[in-house]
């Protein structure tokens, strides 16, 4: 008897409620003092375990990715579910026995390797529900991930005040644990030759779903001159973007003189508008293109990094960094469906788990690197500046790539007729 077939939307859905999950991780901050409150550990050594988490989610996404190809979403979910429920719980258990070593490993390693399973999971296979609408689909599940810190910063508040840190963490890694593994049950692949109601495979009936450039294996990727562009855009993207997030309260004051209040609200907001921009970018990306998305990206950026230090108007300012926070979030959301662009589908969460070593890389470079310029030179103007300058790099990449998006053009009409075009 033939299987059912699954409802697009639901998976979607699914893979919301994964990154719904996954993405508390940017409501660290949350937890980061009363820590400190209860036990003097020192700010550095408390954030540090942010770092780790971040790290590990790069690097398990990479080492982890041919592991969601072989052995499908489902089972990538759950793996994913259980690391993270397990990490988060297992944090209340450092609280309760006051170990720092052992939150990192909890909160850190196993937490961070559930979230980077967890990312690129749902990802990969909404993708291939969503042929015709990929910037939409992928938008909507890396929305989840970027407007988790809103929701899970009240919840986490509330319980602190009321049950403890180390409830907290058990309450949950339970909660977590749930809803990644009941979502990740209804997660799969669409049938072998499937595509969505009006459209048709075939040539000259139904509308047609564009064809992938090429369909490369993850191996055969990282061999190629645009993986590493690919790589370098996103890089740059998350590394001036996460520096001015972990500096945008204290440079808000002292560029323009915001209260320390002002300063607080700006930076709740640009929450919203990183989750907004990851929708909003990867939709529009399915009219205008992938490249002209990123081409934009560092040409709005580049322009808005050399004013910032120069806009003495609270509301320019806050009007400034809300769109840098859109093209940040866009960033993430807009790269997957990237990704299947240049490299198709074929083993796409494995690519996407590659590519995202940018983020592990930039998690650690991008604060480093805006606190090592503003203590050298006295000023943050002088990292606006640095910056600038990395999106005009980022600018001139985003221009290359298309050099070879041209060349697969080119020898894709020439194998038309090919099952499979040669890349």
């Amino acid at each position: 008897m033939q299987e059912k077939l699954k409802n697009r939307w639901l998976i979607a859905a699914a893979a919301v409620g994964i990154h719904l999950s996954i993405g508390s991780v940017y409501a660290w901050s949350v937890f980061t003092k009363p820590i400190i409150n209860q036990f003097g550990w020192e700010l550095s050594k408390v954030q540090f375990t942010f770092s780790i988490a971040i790290l590990f989610l790069g690097l398990s996404a990479a080492f982890l990715g041919h592991y969601v190809e072989k052995h499908g979403p489902r089972k990538s979910g759950t793996l994913s579910s259980i690391f993270f429920g397990l990490g988060i719980a297992g944090s209340g258990l450092a609280i309760q026995l006051e170990s720092l070593p052992l939150l990192y490993l909890c909160y850190g390693v196993f937490g961070g390797i559930g979230l980077g399973v967890g990312y690129i999971t749902p990802v990969s296979t909404l993708v291939k529900w969503f042929p015709d609408r990929r910037g939409l689909a992928t938008g909507l599940a890396i929305m989840g991930f970027g407007f988790a810190s809103l929701v899970a910063s009240q919840i986490m508040q509330a319980l602190i005040e009321s049950v403890g840190i180390a409830n907290t963490f058990f309450i949950l890694g339970a909660v977590y644990f749930v809803v990644m593994f009941a979502s990740a049950q209804y997660l799969s692949p669409p049938p072998q030759g499937w595509v969505p109601e009006g459209y048709s495979a075939e040539e000259g009936s139904g509308k047609q779903i564009k064809k992938d450039l090429c369909q490369l294996t993850a191996n055969e990727a990282v061999k190629t001159r645009r993986f590493y562009l690919l790589w370098l855009m996103l890089f740059i993207n998350v590394t001036c973007g996460i520096a001015v997030i972990s500096v945008a309260s204290p440079m808000a004051q002292e560029i323009v003189g915001m209260s320390a209040a002002m300063a607080s609200t700006m930076v709740g907001l640009n929450g919203l508008f990183n989750g907004g921009g990851r929708i909003g970018w990867a939709t529009l990306s399915d009219y205008i293109g992938r490249p002209n998305t990123y081409t934009a990206f560092f040409l709005i950026q580049l322009v808005l990094f050399f004013l910032l230090p120069n806009l003495t108007m609270p509301a320019l300012f806050m009007a400034a960094m809300f769109i840098i926070m859109t093209c940040y979030g866009g960033g993430f959301a807009s790269i997957p469906a990237y990704i299947a662009d240049l490299f198709g589908t074929r083993q796409m969460g494995a690519i996407h788990g590659y590519i995202l070593t940018a983020w592990a890389a930039a998690g650690l470079a991008g604060p480093i690197f805006a606190a090592w310029v503003r203590e050298s030179t006295g000023s943050y103007i002088g990292t606006m500046t640095v910056f600038a300058a990395m999106f005009a790099v980022a600018l001139v990449i985003s221009l290359i790539i298309r050099l070879d998006i041209k060349k697969l053009r080119e020898q894709a009409k020439q194998n038309e007729n090919s099952v499979e075009l040669a890349c």
